[in-house]
């Protein structure tokens, strides 16, 4: 692995998200938690090691730390490609892949939830510290790795206690039980089925377990898919195929899938209805783009709420959000910068430890020649230290312009010039007779390499 400066030149994000891909294919990329480590053991064996993968409803994506940054997007690639059992050519076009500051900033921002559907839901931090935690397991965290997902979490923990972003997907939720219970009345006698394993659905369906719900049944079109979620809530798992009967035994229907199509269309919300006499159901459309077709609304005794719709009984207007949604963007790219300054501070190190090195042996020597002669001493350092800068400056400044692309600055004298100004801070400006007149240096010369 590279020095830590080399943070930033060695950090690489892949992954899939509700923006770049579709559902369909993010289905088949999705890692369960019981087959991250088996993902991560098939990175190792493509020579990278250090890795941390988020798996959720609405992402799929990897970060890592990677000498060689284009060889490891290839074998990510090949990995999600393998694991989707799909060609990588039809997996690639649906990966964004991010390298250095931008694959800093997406990570920070993911885990804010600045980049989520619901700005502020907590689903996504929560995923990537047990991803995190997998990973270690697996020998998969090294110094490198763990020091931006530390910032990370720095970072996203500021951003919730800072603003209010935290405060609307919690909003929301307290909207769709306030509404489950002016429906239902008291939630132990209410059974609820959610579709599909987005991050909203998700936390929603949580809550209301929190807030007393009798029974919780999830279905989704992958079964492995609705297990893991259905062990993580502790709860029951329908098949997808039985979706007329779930809907007919549900007082609450949570949608969290996301397929651009109707997964609960007039039709079916009809026949639940016909089945269950007339009783009432809550949809609960927490998907983006929506799974209930608005024709439902029509029903009588289906009552359809969006996200829109809970946000509007939450928030008296959407203004606070946009302004904490910006103020949490202001702390991302704070800590972002702060990062960024402090790992590429931490190029210079090593050649400042050896130049410090370089110059205390001088120093011995010097004072070793001349014991108890401060004048001579100083004067025999000070020469031996420009002797050697002297020869190369003068060995570059006498190279044609088209023969210095190897030295400081590239082709341009003037900048070789400047980098030594800001180096040494130097003040003043060389004068004609300081450049041409070289006697007194030379005899300095000689005597500090003697």
């Amino acid at each position: 692995m590279r020095a830590d400066g080399d943070i930033l030149a060695s950090f690489l994000v892949v992954g899939a998200n509700h923006r770049s891909s579709s559902l369909a294919v993010r289905e088949r990329l999705f890692v369960p938690d019981d087959g991250v480590a088996a993902f991560l053991d098939r990175l190792r064996r493509a020579r990278i090691d250090q890795a941390v993968l988020l798996s959720t409803g609405d992402r799929v994506e990897v970060a890592v730390q990677a000498a060689d940054a284009g060889g490891a997007q290839d074998d990510i690639v090949a990995a999600f490609a393998d694991h989707a059992e799909l060609a990588p050519a039809e997996v690639k076009g649906h990966l964004y892949a991010l390298g250095g500051a931008d694959a800093i900033r997406h990570l920070f921002a993911a885990a804010a939830t600045l980049d989520s559907l619901i700005v502020g839901e907590a689903q996504v931090l929560d995923h990537l510290k047990a991803g995190h935690e997998i990973a270690r397991e697996a020998g998969m965290i090294g110094a490198e790795l763990d020091s931006v997902l530390q910032a990370v979490y720095r970072t996203a923990e500021r951003a919730r206690a800072e603003t209010g972003i935290g405060e609307g997907p919690v909003s929301l939720s307290s909207s769709a039980i306030r509404v489950a219970r002016d429906l239902h009345g008291a939630l132990d006698r209410s059974a609820a089925l959610l579709l599909g394993t987005g991050d909203m659905g998700e936390l929603i369906a949580k809550d209301l377990l929190a807030a007393g719900l009798g029974r919780l049944v999830v279905a989704h079109p992958n079964e492995a898919r609705a297990e893991a979620l259905a062990r993580s809530l502790d709860c029951h798992v329908a098949p997808f195929d039985t979706l007329d009967d779930a809907l007919a035994h549900a007082d609450i229907v949570l949608c969290a899938l996301g397929a651009r199509r109707y997964t609960i269309a007039e039709d079916a919300a009809r026949r639940a209805l016909t089945r269950r006499r007339r009783r009432p159901v809550l949809f609960v459309d927490a998907a983006i783009p929506g799974d209930v077709d608005p024709e439902v609304d029509k029903i009588d005794g289906a009552f359809r709420y969006d996200l829109a719709d809970l946000e509007r009984a939450a928030m008296d207007g959407r203004a606070d959000r946009r302004a904490d949604t910006e103020a949490a963007w202001r702390i991302v790219d704070e800590a972002v910068a702060e990062f960024v300054r402090d790992r590429g501070g931490r190029v210079a190190v090593p050649a400042m430890l050896r130049l410090r090195r370089h110059f205390e042996e001088m120093r011995r020597a010097v004072l070793a020649e001349a014991p108890g002669d401060a004048e001579k001493a100083t004067r025999l350092l000070v020469d031996r230290i420009l002797h050697a800068p002297s020869e190369t400056l003068r060995e570059i400044a006498t190279k044609p312009p088209s023969e210095r692309a190897d030295a400081p600055g590239g082709r341009s004298w003037s900048t070789i010039e400047g980098a030594l100004v800001r180096l040494f801070r130097l003040e003043g400006t060389v004068t004609p007779g300081d450049r041409d007149g070289r006697a007194e240096d030379d005899e300095n010369r000689k005597e500090g390499s003697a």
